[in-house]
């Protein structure tokens, strides 16, 4: 067992021998959902103040609606979420590549075998070249949907991972 994986056990073991919360409600009781991304520099649940059953976190590369969606309509049409809350962040990875750059490192490190499976999936890596765009360009993705309805109020925001504030753009 690696280090991580007895890390995981032992703070697992000390955290359920206290845990009191196994009564709450599968639905998150805000009836909302963040996305945001999976930056270990971003704690949503302090950052927002998200407290345990309150909301629905998900969390992938570069806070992608696209990426998202699938989590999205499933909180939104079978768990009843109203609200989206979108964050995105400074300094993220998404800002600093293309897909090409990504296609070739993964032909470098994996191989042409890797390669070409990402080839033939199409695989879209969604970096976005300016942070503020890229908030406002995912809100309209979310907005345009069908699988959101007119009524979900979704807003868009840039967490600085500087200062920890975090400032609405849309």
């Amino acid at each position: 067992m690696s280090a991580i994986q007895k890390n995981v056990q032992a703070t697992s073991e000390k955290y359920s021998s206290s845990f009191t919360q196994g009564h709450l409600a599968l639905p998150p009781g805000k009836k909302y959902l963040v996305l945001t991304c999976m930056d270990a520099r971003i704690d949503p649940a302090r950052a927002f103040g998200i407290d345990l059953g309150d909301a629905h976190v998900i969390r992938n590369a570069g806070a992608s609606a696209h990426d998202g969606l699938r989590s999205i309509v499933i909180s939104e049409q079978l768990l009843g979420t109203q609200e989206i809350v979108l964050v995105k962040h400074t300094g993220c990875g998404m800002l600093t590549f293309k897909n090409e750059d990504a296609y070739g490192i993964v032909e470098k490190n994996l191989g042409s075998d890797a390669s070409a499976e990402l080839k033939t999936r199409g695989l879209d890596f969604l970096a976005f070249p300016e942070l503020e765009q890229a908030v406002k360009d995912d809100v309209k993705y979310l907005q345009d949907t069908k699988l959101v309805p007119d009524n979900v109020a979704i807003s868009g925001w840039i967490y600085e991972v500087e200062t920890g504030k975090t400032r609405r753009v849309v």
